[in-house]
């Protein structure tokens, strides 16, 4: 069976992510959404809130959990017993960020790979910090988020 780890911080969930989770889900036996619990004071969502968001958009898929982590990514993705971690690329500037991180995680832990998900086109400029900024200006993000993420934006910024 091959476990895969999606890790990120999910805040709030978009359309591309979701994408990405769920073809990761039609190759992995298991795909565990790990949403990182980090005190970065620029989340807008709690941790908890945003694993309800996930877990709502991915209940009827039933390879994929979603939960928390706190700390370093591999060393969770090594307590978890993780073959493969997920991450997505949209652009050149993603890759080399990634690129260093997936090798030095591969120093780390050897038997974990990393594997790319090349973002679709309709979710090529989409990032959650779009989307959150959007929001906070009253703007409609509809088109690049579930409407519960929408309704709970919108419950934010009012």
């Amino acid at each position: 069976m091959t476990v895969a780890m999606y890790p990120g911080r999910f805040d709030p969930v978009t359309n591309g992510h979701l994408d990405i989770v769920g073809r990761a889900s039609k190759i992995f036996d298991e795909v565990i959404v790990a949403v990182s619990a980090g005190s970065d004071s620029t989340n807008l969502f709690t941790p908890q809130e945003r694993v309800e968001m996930f877990s709502n958009e991915v209940k009827s898929i039933k390879n994929i959990k979603v939960q928390i982590f706190d700390g370093l990514t591999i060393d969770v993705a090594k307590n978890l017993e993780v073959d493969v971690l997920i991450r997505g690329l949209r652009a050149v500037t993603d890759f080399t960020t990634e690129f260093d991180m997936a090798l030095m995680n591969r120093d780390m832990a050897q038997q974990i790979e990393s594997i790319f998900f090349i973002t679709s086109l309709e979710n090529l400029f989409l990032s959650a910090s779009r989307v959150r900024e959007l929001a906070s200006f009253g703007g409609d993000v509809k088109k690049y988020v579930p409407l519960s993420v929408s309704k709970m934006l919108d419950k934010k910024f009012k």
